[in-house]
């Protein structure tokens, strides 16, 4: 049987990594799988291009955890960096994994 959560895709310059996870935690993320990332948008240079370039956070959480992560991203991180985001439905098994 599966269940519909919601899957939340960040990329952004890997020099806010830390800081990005640490947030996600906080909202109540309870994992996150990272991947480098390359690709080109309508910002010039970052600074990550000298520090390691992109990285790519795909989140499955549940709908109050994902807007929790949307809120953060348009106060903290999308008005000062380089950083797109996009959410989708998606079904899961073993769905204790992404909600309590």
């Amino acid at each position: 049987m599966t269940t519909t959560v919601m899957c939340i895709v960040i990329v952004a310059e890997s020099i806010i990594e830390k800081k990005l996870l640490e947030d996600m935690d906080a909202c109540g993320s309870r994992g996150w799988t990272i991947t480098p990332s390359r690709g080109h948008g309508p910002r010039d240079r970052r600074l990550s291009e000298i520090e390691g370039g992109n990285i790519r956070v795909e989140i499955l959480a549940s709908e109050d955890v994902t807007s929790r992560i949307w809120e953060t991203l348009e106060e903290k991180y999308f008005p000062h960096f380089a950083i797109t985001a996009w959410a989708f439905p998606v079904s899961v098994a073993r769905e204790s994994r992404y909600i309590p």
